[in-house]
């Protein structure tokens, strides 16, 4: 993990076409503005997890779904 301090109005960039800045600093929260090429997905990480557990449990129930299809 690479940590960087920024201050407000700071950035960063990512493989030269995505943009992070630092937008406001509260107290402990901090806002960022992210620019990037729509076809790159940005998600909260919570959201992400729920995605791939989600995207998981679909497969497994497709995978079982056509299992039970061939033995029936």
């Amino acid at each position: 993990m690479l940590a960087l301090t920024r201050k407000k109005g700071e950035s960063l960039v990512i493989n030269n076409n995505i943009e992070i800045t630092v937008m406001e600093v509260r107290g402990d929260q901090v806002k960022l503005g992210i620019t990037a090429p729509k076809e790159v997905p940005i998600y909260r990480k919570e959201v992400y997890l729920q995605i791939q557990k989600e995207n998981e449990a679909s497969m497994k129930t497709d995978v079982l779904s056509e299992l039970k299809g061939l033995f029936s």
